[in-house]
């Protein structure tokens, strides 16, 4: 079983590199500091995309435990054994529901929310622990 990050958030983060030079050309157009802002800023939103693209699978799962992506693009497999809670935290702010999936390995803590899953955490805690053998 594998999830991976929802189509459309690579698409959301190339239209944002975008905007940033078009804003600066509309709202500051002399000012070189911001043009070189807005390039660098840009240019980091880009990599952030393609690695969404080249690298879009955030979790892995199989009857021996889970591959979680950790830092930019490396990979942690975690055995079954040493994973102590699969849960899904949920909060309200301002009126707005989110959902967390939370994978509690002991030494580290796996966060994955629903653009990242491209799922509800709630199914995926569910699929996870129905591989893990837990109800």
């Amino acid at each position: 079983m594998q999830w991976r990050v929802k189509p459309a958030l690579p698409v959301a983060k190339l239209i944002g590199a975008a905007a940033l030079p078009a804003l600066v050309a509309i709202f500051a157009p002399e000012d070189l500091s911001r043009w070189l802002l807005a390039g660098f800023v840009a240019a980091g939103i880009v990599v952030w995309a393609v690695r969404d693209l080249v690298f879009p699978v955030r979790l892995a799962a199989d009857a021996a435990g889970v591959t979680v992506v950790t830092g930019f693009v490396r990979r942690r497999h975690v055995p079954w054994p040493q994973i102590e809670r699969v849960r899904v935290d949920k909060t309200s702010r301002r009126g707005r529901q989110s959902e967390v999936l939370e994978i509690d390995a002991g030494d580290a803590v796996y966060t994955f929310t629903e653009p990242q899953l491209n799922a509800m955490p709630e199914e995926v805690a569910v699929e996870l622990n129905g591989l893990r053998g837990v109800s």
